[in-house]
């Protein structure tokens, strides 16, 4: 195995480890904005970024995303979530997280044989516009190795079949215990319901589709047999119901009558890898709030 790459991005922990975020949605009201605002102001925090969105002013609900700085985020930090809780956000019943921007998400990416969304994963990683550490790459077959490994990156190759996915998915659960999200970079397998019980809103899927259109296998082929005039592909949330998980990322691109199946699938492996790589570096900067089975990206 090469030795690690230490991608540029290394170097974002150190400017921004007294930077934190705050996300929150709650039911929509005058004073929310400003209550938030005068609690941070009041612990030293000098907000840097806000941004914000309301559902339907008239008894909706509303998402803000904060991004502060606090003079020694790290000993302050308990002790600004314990006041915020029985403060602010018990005031305004407040469904919140804050998180550190300095700390790196760890994933895990589960690919199969197709390498265009995984390439793009680690190229983004290594030039640093993916604020993330890839921890690890799993798959139900060895291809990947040799690529995955030159970046000094662990590879773990775990066969998949009828018979034996219960204890596959035994094996990529303790694998992936440690790691914050998971991302199915065209990974060729049913999710299991109690393997997504053990990362909630934390696994990404690339869909080589539009959807809601052409669900499950073969979109392509679904798409080339309806005479389509724009392919696309999107980047969700994985639950219980097959690719009908929340929608983080979409984008197209004209295609024509021209273009058969093969060409539709190249035209989609390009639109898959950009859509995905999206979706992950929101999602690794803390930009998705969800709510029911929509989201709320900010940008």
């Amino acid at each position: 195995m090469s030795p690690l790459v230490t991608p540029p991005n290394l170097q974002r922990s150190d400017r921004h480890r007294d930077r934190a975020r705050m996300l929150i949605s709650c039911p929509d009201r005058p004073g929310i904005v400003a209550g938030v605002s005068q609690f941070l102001s009041k612990h030293g925090a000098n907000i840097v970024q806000s941004d914000q969105y309301t559902m339907d002013p008239q008894g909706g609900l509303f998402f803000i995303r904060l991004e502060f700085d606090l003079p020694e985020l790290e000993k302050q930090l308990d002790g600004l979530k314990k006041d915020f809780s029985e403060t602010t956000a018990r005031e305004f019943s407040m469904n919140w997280r804050v998180t550190q921007a300095g700390r790196k998400q760890r994933l895990a990416i589960f690919v199969s044989k197709e390498d265009h969304c995984l390439l793009e994963l680690l190229w983004q990683w290594k030039s640093g516009d993916l604020y993330a550490d890839i921890a690890m790459v799993i798959s139900n077959h060895p291809d990947m190795r040799e690529t995955v490994e030159s970046f000094g990156i662990p590879y773990h190759h775990i066969p998949v079949t009828a018979d034996t996915k219960r204890e596959a998915e035994v094996k990529q659960i303790e694998l992936a215990k440690d790691v914050d999200t998971i991302v199915l970079a065209r990974y060729m397998q049913i999710i299991s319901p109690s393997f997504i019980e053990h990362f909630p809103n934390r696994i990404i899927n690339i869909h080589h589709s539009f959807l809601p259109a052409f669900v499950g296998g073969k979109p392509y082929a679904q798409a080339y047999d309806r005479g389509v005039k724009i392919i696309g592909a999107t980047a969700h949330y994985v639950t219980e119901e097959l690719d009908g998980g929340p929608i983080i990322e979409q984008d197209v691109q004209r295609v024509s009558h021209r273009d058969n199946v093969e060409a539709l699938k190249r035209i989609g492996r390009h639109i898959e890898r950009i859509v995905l790589a999206r979706a992950v570096a929101w999602h690794a900067e803390d930009r998705i709030l969800t709510h029911q089975n929509k989201t709320v990206v900010f940008n």
